[in-house]
């Protein structure tokens, strides 16, 4: 467990906090600028797509207020060491580095565990995580214009990766 000065913990994310993080995930949808997503998968749904050894929550007070996870981006041998990161903090919990903790605590899981590089998109209107990704040594690759629809409209994506110094 990782603590933080202003009583925020980051543990392993479990069954029983599903509940908060779809709450959380919900209200990530709702701002219209943190994923193509419309609504929260079930739980059954989530556990199968994220690597289970790479999810984490982010507690105040003994409340989840934020969780990042890893899902693999092929089931390629040669990409075994690449992982997708999703990332989403509660909105009361915004702007009180939470989702630093979460990226660095993700990081020093995923580097011995052979992760080589992590990878995401944002949209480019999402400012705040691309500065918190570019702090944690994630760089802009490029930018995927119009990649997909949300309500109807194109989105363009921000494509950034991180490659570990440690691993590869």
């Amino acid at each position: 467990m990782r603590a933080i000065a202003t009583a925020i913990s980051v543990r392993d994310l479990r069954p029983g906090d599903w509940p908060e993080v779809a709450r959380i995930f919900r209200e990530g949808i709702a701002t219209g600028n943190a994923t193509f997503e419309t609504a929260v998968p079930s739980w059954a749904a989530w556990d199968t797509a994220h690597v289970a050894d790479h999810r984490l929550v982010a507690e105040r007070n003994g409340l989840v207020v934020g969780w990042i996870a890893l899902v693999p981006v092929s089931p390629r041998e040669c990409y075994a060491g690449v992982a997708e990161v999703s990332a989403y903090v509660g909105e009361r919990a915004r702007g009180k580095g939470v989702g630093a903790e979460l990226l660095a605590a993700l990081v020093e899981s995923s580097e011995p565990a052979g992760i080589w590089t992590l990878e995401t998109g944002v949209f480019p209107e999402n400012e705040t995580s691309l500065r918190l990704l570019q702090r944690f040594g994630f760089r802009i690759v490029g930018t995927r214009e119009r990649i997909g629809r949300l309500h109807g409209i194109w989105r363009d994506v921000v494509f950034l990766e991180r490659r570990s110094e440690v691993v590869g």
